[in-house]
Order: structure tokens, then C-alpha cells, then sequence
């Protein structure tokens, strides 16, 4: 008999945010490792009642982190794991998951086109996306004269916004920002390109109050903050409080992140697993996720089922003239020391 219990293992930030939901986790179903997304104890209440399984969760603050606890020998802990899609990529050139049997899934040919192939695992062989979005920036349209359209703004008011703005504390998302602000791929390996790029934060960061995931939502509530960068599904959460508040994609492009399920090499419970990713799939669980969480959900099922206000929030579902732009964060490889040498000189001090 397998245990009734599924470990998870899950990536979370202290309060609701897209990083506290997947902030890296891990469960035991009994062994569930969710990591960075958001489920909520009605979720796991619901499954529990419906499956007779035990979901055990443990929470990381990264991918990273996650990934050192699964190399260390946690990967035998969980069942489940909610890695991002780059995390993915690096997962599996490691050898550390499962290929999916796709005959035990249900839902996946009703995921959306650009989900039933991504980049980061071409026929969602080893992972399920659960849900997506963009980053970039909520400002304040009360405080700005000019609305923000570009990563260049930041720099052409970089006076107006000085000590009232924050970036992420996110080494690839605030270096991708400026390279595509540049002209470069978000997943640059061209180490002069990464230099240009660093040579430009280092000028705006006497402007920067803080490089933050997470803290800028109060302060944009207070008024505090002008503008932050951030991931779409906490800006909607954040803008729900105060229709003042704005967010915009920048129109240079910016990142296109995806949160995923896999199950880990030597998952103590892999049929609980798998009815733990069929449950996320149901439509209506989906649809739950986008409602409450604000993420975007890659069923087209679940897409179905909200309410035109939600279809329609292109905060959520933005449209393909404004995700043409985008690009998923891609592994870099051992060129990831160049970005992380860069990130340690601009965050010092």
C-alpha cells in the first residue's frame, strides 16, 4: 500500500505574492514541494476530502534554494515539487525528474497552444504549467506626469522617481530589464552585452530605494512608492486596493515566467502525484487560482470559466502584440557566474 500522505515542495515570500505561492515548495503527498505559486489551505482541504490524501508542504524562498535541498537528497522527501520554467530546464539537465506518463494526466490538450510545447520542455515531458505571467512595472498615475511606456523611462526620470522607486530582487529579471531595454535578449550570454547592461543599473541605482520583491506593496499603497517592478499577478492584487495604480509591460520586451508541477526521481508517492496534478488541472480548481490569486491560468477550460471582467483584464491575459516581446528566463549555464558577479558589485553597499 503507498502512504496516504503526499510531501510537497513549494516556493513562498512572507505574504500572497506569485513568489509565496511558488516561493519555492515541496510536498509530501504525504511529500508535496510546491516552489513559488500560491495554493491556499481550501485547496488542500478540497483534495484531502476528495482523495483521502494527506498533503504535507515545505516552503523554500527560491528555486535555489529548493534545488540545493533536492540535491542534498530532499528530491526522496516529495512527491511534488512547483519549480519555475527555468528551474525546469536546470532540473532536468540534472537528472532529478520524471518523465510524465501523459496517459494518467487528463487536461493537458486543453491547455493553451503556446503551453503544450514550451520552450523550456518541449512536450511537457517532465512538467504541467499551472500558471503564468509577465514583469513589469506598477506606478502611481496620480504622482507621475507622464505615464510609463519603457524600461527607459526609469532612466529619463530618474530624478522625478529618485528614492521613490524600487526593482526586484531578482538578479535575471532586473539585468534582463535593462538588456532588453538595450536590445538584447533577456537570456544574453555575450558577456559585453551583460556589461553594457550592469554599466546602466549602476546609473540609475543612486535613484533606487530598494531592490525588493515583495516590500514595495505597502509602500505603493502608502504613496510612498511611485513606481516598482514586479510580477502581473501581484501587481492585480495590489491595483484591486487602489485604482490609482497602474502596470505596464514595457514595450522593449520584458520576462514571460511560468510556474510549473513536476514530481522528483524517487517521489515516495507518485500516484498521489499524479491525482495531486489532475485536482490542479480540473477547470474549475484552475479557474479558482485565477480568481483568488490573480494568476493566469494556461487552460483554456479554465480560461472558460471566469468572468468576462477576468477574460478580458489584460493585465492577466495580455494581448499577443504585447507578449511578442516577451522571453521566458532561460538557464545560462556556468555564464550565470558573469551575471552574479555583476548583481554582487550593483547590490553592494
Amino acid at each position: 500500500m503507498p502512504p496516504t500522505n503526499l510531501p510537497i515542495s513549494r516556493i513562498f515570500p512572507a505574504n500572497s505574492t506569485r513568489r509565496q505561492f511558488l516561493k519555492n515548495s515541496a510536498a509530501t503527498i504525504s511529500g508535496l514541494a510546491l516552489s513559488s505559486c500560491g495554493w491556499r489551505l481550501a485547496d488542500v482541504q478540497s483534495f484531502a476530502e476528495k482523495t483521502g490524501i494527506r498533503v504535507v508542504a515545505d516552503v523554500f524562498s527560491s528555486n535555489e534554494e529548493m534545488l540545493a535541498r533536492v540535491q542534498a537528497g530532499g528530491g526522496r522527501a516529495y512527491s511534488i515539487i512547483y519549480p519555475s520554467d527555468y528551474m525546469v530546464v536546470q532540473m532536468t539537465e540534472l537528472g532529478l525528474l520524471s518523465q510524465l506518463d501523459h496517459s494518467i494526466l487528463g487536461g493537458l490538450d486543453r491547455l493553451k497552444k503556446q503551453f503544450q510545447n514550451p520552450v523550456y520542455d518541449p512536450g511537457n515531458r517532465y512538467s504541467v504549467p499551472l500558471s503564468w505571467g509577465t514583469t513589469g512595472l506598477i506606478y502611481n498615475s496620480e504622482q507621475l506626469k507622464e505615464a510609463p511606456e519603457d524600461w527607459s523611462y526609469l532612466w529619463e526620470h530618474k530624478k522625478e522617481l529618485a528614492r521613490r522607486m524600487t526593482l526586484a530582487s531578482d538578479v535575471r529579471e532586473v539585468m534582463g530589464a535593462a538588456l532588453r531595454m538595450l536590445g538584447y535578449s533577456l537570456n544574453s550570454t555575450n558577456q559585453d552585452q551583460v556589461k553594457q547592461a550592469y554599466a546602466k543599473l549602476v546609473e540609475l541605482k543612486p535613484a533606487i530605494a530598494s531592490f525588493t520583491t515583495d516590500a514595495w506593496r505597502p509602500q505603493m499603497l502608502t504613496g510612498d512608492l511611485k513606481l516598482a517592478m514586479c510580477y502581473s499577478s501581484d501587481a492585480n492584487e495590489v491595483i484591486s486596493d487602489n485604482d490609482k495604480l497602474k502596470y505596464v509591460v514595457p514595450k522593449s520586451g520584458s520576462s514571460l515566467w511560468t510556474d510549473t508541477l513536476v514530481i522528483p526521481k524517487g517521489a515516495p508517492n507518485p500516484d498521489a502525484a499524479y491525482k495531486w496534478i489532475n485536482f490542479m488541472l480540473q477547470a474549475d480548481v484552475a479557474a479558482s487560482l485565477v480568481e483568488r490569486l490573480s494568476f493566469s491560468t494556461p487552460s483554456e477550460d479554465a480560461f472558460s470559466l471566469l468572468t468576462p471582467e477576468v477574460r478580458e483584464n489584460e493585465l492577466l491575459f495580455p494581448s499577443e502584440a504585447v507578449l511578442k516581446n516577451c522571453e521566458g528566463v532561460a538557464p545560462v549555464g556556468k555564464f550565470m557566474e558573469v551575471y552574479d558577479r555583476y548583481w554582487t558589485k550593483l547590490t553592494a553597499g
